[in-house]
C-alpha cells in the first residue's frame, strides 16, 4: 500500500465533515446586501465593504472550534456562490496543503 504524504489531498470530495475552511482566508467582498451583521464589515483600502478578518487572516464570522460559519443564513453572495467542492474550492485546498510544505 502506498502512503500518500498528508499534504496532498487523497479523496479531494469535499463535505461539511472534510471541510478545511481555506475559503475562509480569502478576501470577501459584498457586493449585495444578504444581512451581514455589522461587526463582520470591514472596509477595505479602497473603501469597498468586505468580511472583517482577525489579526490571524480568518474571517470574523468563522466558528475556530467547528470551523463552521456562524452567519452561514446571512453569508455574502460570494460565499454562497463559492460551492465546496467546486473546482475553486479544490484549488483552495491545494494551495493551502503546499503552503506547509
Amino acid at each position: 500500500m502506498t502512503r500518500i504524504p498528508h499534504t496532498q489531498i487523497a479523496d479531494p470530495t469535499v463535505t461539511c465533515a472534510t471541510c478545511a475552511a481555506c475559503c475562509c482566508q480569502l478576501e470577501v467582498m459584498l457586493i449585495t446586501d444578504t444581512g451581514v451583521p455589522d461587526r463582520f464589515i470591514d472596509t477595505d483600502d479602497w473603501g469597498g465593504e468586505v468580511m472583517l478578518r482577525l489579526d490571524d487572516g480568518w474571517c470574523a464570522a468563522l466558528d475556530r472550534d467547528t470551523m463552521m460559519c456562524t452567519i452561514y443564513e446571512k453569508r455574502p453572495l460570494i460565499c454562497r456562490e463559492f460551492e465546496m467542492g467546486a473546482p475553486e474550492c479544490i484549488e483552495e485546498r491545494q494551495g493551502l496543503a503546499t503552503m506547509y510544505r
